[in-house]
């Protein structure tokens, strides 16, 4: 067993079969097993899902046994299911929260243990530290209850729920589906051999729609792709979009809470342009108003809407479990981060990949404007905003020299522009003087360093990426 378990942006992830066992898996449960009965609230009972990653289901099985051994009720998924569709059903159940089995967009080598509390979001910093806490004092005693899953079901500790009919009904209170479902749009879905497979096509059909799904089959090697809804990973997506005339491209990550989306020339839209998009479709389209809440890594063009719409604007660190908790205490109208993860009021304090997509076909379907379309409508309340990400490897046991050596970071000028502010709220972050910026900053929960940067064109991007990449020494 490894020394310690630490959570990183959103739960804990290790590489099957090293870190990631069963034995580990067990710890975990146990872990948070003992924080509900200290909390006093075990007997809400705990939701328990997973992801198509290889032995997610058994893995999920080995939390329930572990639970149902400590005398909480596990309501266990009988299939793998997007991450938003299980914590909707802690909502639905009023649970105590819900361990999910899924490393949601890592390579498919990693499986990981999210805990999700009674809010239905990601696990707080406060939250995940008690969790370690306890699962720390597991590990040196390795004193994990257990109960044979049968013996669980059969003195009804452990019960089957599928949580997708409730979700269902939910989102369907949240957007007009009929409408969307009467369309006439040709969409290229890309499931990424994920959890959402067959979500889009059950959300969409039924009317004049015709969905062409990709990768929709369960394979937990994610052949030739990363199940991250980004621009490399989407080239089959990309590709197949003019050839067949689709309208528009939906992608969505390992677990589906993120969100990738390709224009009908086969263009990505970035992240960043989906979150303007999101949010400007709730304040004009929707006309609905409350607080906007971005985490450091994503787009200024939220302030720009923030200043339009006479709305405010709040910052966060990277990932819902700082994102989520700040959503709740201003009640705001949408949260949003790089990865392509956003949550939206009204539903829960998650990101939500299926929500988000079905917005942007509202949104296409009440302007009657094409993907590129709706950004150069975008570009016209805020100006023309461009971004790029990089991402770059490194040996998990040099952690502690590159964040030295960034911390010795000292720049006047990047690519002789002034530097006007330098803030380490989550990473190391040069704002410029002409509006634009270029952050680096490391992985949560993977051992990557990675640069982004957003300015007025892709030159501009392309030489401030450059620079930080340089600045980095990677």
């Amino acid at each position: 067993m490894p020394q310690t378990i630490k959570f990183g942006t959103d739960g804990w992830r290790a590489v099957i079969g090293e870190d990631f066992t069963f034995d580990n898996v067990r710890a975990c449960a146990q872990g948070v097993a003992e924080y509900l009965i200290e909390r006093k609230t075990a007997s809400q009972g705990l939701i328990i899902g997973y992801d198509t990653r290889f032995a997610s289901e058994d893995f999920a099985a080995a939390v329930a046994e572990v639970v149902a051994a400590n005398g909480i009720k596990a309501y266990l998924n009988p299939r793998a299911a997007p991450t938003p569709v299980i914590s909707y059903a802690i909502v639905v159940k009023k649970a105590a929260g819900a361990v999910i089995i899924t490393a949601s967009h890592n390579p498919g080598i990693w499986n990981g243990f999210k805990y999700k509390p009674e809010y239905a979001g990601s696990a707080s910093p406060e939250v995940t530290a008690e969790l370690e806490k306890r699962i720390q004092k597991v590990l040196s005693s390795a004193t994990i209850k257990r109960m044979p899953l049968a013996d669980g079901i059969k003195k009804g500790l452990i019960e089957y729920y599928d949580p997708q009919p409730v979700y269902l009904k939910h989102i369907a209170e949240l957007v007009d589906l009929e409408r969307l479902r009467r369309a006439g749009l040709k969409i290229a879905v890309d499931s990424m051999y994920g959890a959402g497979a067959g979500y889009f096509k059950v959300l969409l059909s039924g009317g004049s729609n015709e969905i062409v799904e990709i990768n929709a089959e369960r394979n937990p090697l994610f052949p030739g792709i990363q199940p991250e809804p980004i621009a490399q990973h989407l080239t089959r997506l990309s590709k197949m979009i003019p050839e067949i005339k689709a309208d528009v491209g939906l992608a969505t990550d390992g677990d589906s809470d993120r969100i990738g989306i390709v224009d009908e020339k086969g263009v990505f839209v970035t992240q960043l342009q989906v979150f303007a998009l999101l949010a400007l479709y709730l304040l004009e389209i929707r006309k609905e108003r409350g607080a906007l809440v971005k985490s450091v890594t994503t787009t200024d063009m939220i302030y720009k809407l923030g200043k339009l719409y006479s709305v405010p604007v709040f910052e966060t660190g990277v990932g819902f479990k700082y994102l989520g908790p700040k959503m709740m205490a201003e009640n705001a109208l949408i949260g949003g981060e790089e990865s392509g993860g956003f949550g939206f009021r009204g539903h829960i304090p998650e990101r939500d990949g299926l929500l988000s997509g079905l917005f942007i076909l509202d949104f296409m379907v009440k302007t009657g404007k094409k993907p590129s379309q709706l950004i150069d409508y975008l570009y016209s309340k805020v100006g023309t905003h461009h971004y790029n990400r990089l991402d770059f490897h490194f040996p998990a046991e040099k952690r502690d020299a590159v964040v030295q050596r960034l911390n010795q970071l000292k720049t006047d000028k990047i690519v002789n522009i002034k530097v006007a502010s330098i803030d380490t709220a989550d990473g190391w972050r040069f704002r410029l003087s002409d509006g634009s910026w270029l952050l680096i900053r490391l992985s949560g929960t993977e051992p990557v360093l990675r640069i982004y940067a957003e300015a007025s064109s892709m030159q501009n991007v392309d030489r401030l990426l450059k620079a930080g990449k340089e600045l980095a020494d990677v």
